[in-house]
């Protein structure tokens, strides 16, 4: 039998495990640990409940989970108003494990209408059972109708200010999920006192928003990693070629130092669906002052990839390409072709093939269209820019398209 290459991971810590480090969480001042409880995975349903219909094995669950991480030393709780029962679970969770114990952050979203948005926060503080969240965060700045909604005057963000003023909400930041250029004129706004901090995807396997850390970091802002297990590649179940090439890590716990590694990054999410589910990340911990192994690690994955595709990342392609808004039939191009390289590079099919059956569905979270139709249109423009014939592009999209479209 093939020796496992990452013989240590997933060891339950010790009765008194090593402390969690923390780290300033940008202009709040708060010291957050460096792991961070997200609570949408341990919830019951995606759709909300009435507080009757809550399952009682699930809540159980939920407190076993908030327990464990408080155990760690994990007390950064995350949750959103639109994660079905999450937050109203998190609230019977809160009163029996004590609410002073716990640093809470919740997201809602911003919309036209800035009282329903505080009428929205008002009845997330009611689900939470609390008179105060620590964090707020304007879930979902995808693009600029969202960030027009916070942003505007009169928008949203002053809308939260106003609740930061009545002792509702401690600090404002916001999530983005969008084009790297969003996100930037996200933390460079200054009205209403702009963003205090701010939640965005970037991982080992998605650099792009690598602007946004440094901008982030100059204007003071705290940085947290969404979903790095989830979002960074489905890491909590790895291909074989991954664990081979993060031995003696796990791919999960490479990941989870990639991100730490940046100065600008405060914590990180880890979404457990089960107590153990936060052994593995606290276990990555102890080699945060091992940069040259992680380095090494990542020599490695970036020579896989550039083996399969020519680029030493994923991602390398990106700046090549316009907004899917800007290409014939709104065809994401840069997006699938990373979708593509993931597969080629890292053997990362599952998660891939998951996200592009996102795309066509009018999304601002994943938005553009798939290439199921990319040969009805005339791509000798777009193609010409980047230095392909029109014919070479619409077979690239093509064999994308049957190597990602579900099975």
């Amino acid at each position: 039998m093939k020796k496992d290459p990452n013989p240590s991971v997933g060891v339950a810590p010790a009765d008194a495990p090593a402390a969690v480090p923390r780290r300033r969480f940008g202009r709040t001042g708060l010291r957050l640990p460096v792991l961070s409880a997200g609570f949408m995975r341990a919830m019951q349903s995606w759709q909300d409940v009435a507080d009757e219909q809550i399952d009682p094995n699930s809540q159980r669950t939920m407190l076993a989970v908030a327990r464990e991480a408080l155990r760690l030393g994990i007390d950064h709780f995350e949750t959103a108003r639109g994660y079905g029962s999450s937050e109203r679970q998190l609230g019977r969770v809160l009163e029996q494990v004590g609410r002073d114990r716990v640093i809470l952050q919740t997201k809602v979203q911003p919309c036209a209408d800035p009282e329903q948005f505080s009428a929205e926060v008002r009845d997330s503080l009611a689900r939470l059972r609390v008179a105060r969240v620590d964090l707020l965060a304007l879930h979902g700045l995808n693009d600029h109708r969202a960030l027009w909604h916070a942003c505007r005057p009169g928008g949203c963000l002053a809308a939260a200010r106003r609740l930061q003023a009545r002792g509702l909400v401690g600090w404002v930041g916001f999530s983005g999920h969008g084009p790297t250029e969003v996100l930037l004129d996200a933390v460079r706004h200054r009205g209403d006192g702009g963003f205090d901090y701010v939640n965005l995807h970037w991982y080992a396997i998605f650099q792009r928003h690598t602007a946004v850390l440094e901008q982030a970091a100059a204007r003071d802002l705290g940085v947290f990693i969404i979903s790095p297990t989830d979002k960074g590649g489905l890491l909590h179940r790895p291909p074989p070629l991954l664990r081979e090439l993060s031995a003696p890590l796990s791919p999960m716990q490479f990941n989870d130092l990639v991100c730490l590694l940046r100065p600008e990054v405060t914590t990180i999410s880890v979404g457990a669906s089960r107590p153990s589910d936060f052994h593995e990340h606290h276990a990555a911990l102890a080699h945060l002052d091992q940069p040259d192994l992680v380095a090494a690690i990542d020599h490695r994955w970036r020579a896989a990839m550039h083996a399969a595709t020519g680029q030493h990342r994923p991602d390398d392609h990106w700046p090549a390409w316009p907004s899917f808004a800007d290409l014939p039939g709104y065809i994401n191009v840069a997006f699938i072709f990373w979708l593509e390289n993931l597969v080629r590079g890292w053997d990362l099919g599952e998660y891939a093939r998951a996200r592009y059956a996102l795309l066509g569905r009018e999304n601002a979270w994943v938005p553009g269209n798939n290439a199921a139709h990319a040969g009805d249109w005339d791509w000798a423009e777009s193609a010409g820019a980047v230095g392909m014939t029109a014919a070479e592009l619409v077979g690239r999209l093509r064999r994308a398209h049957d190597l990602l479209r579900s099975r």
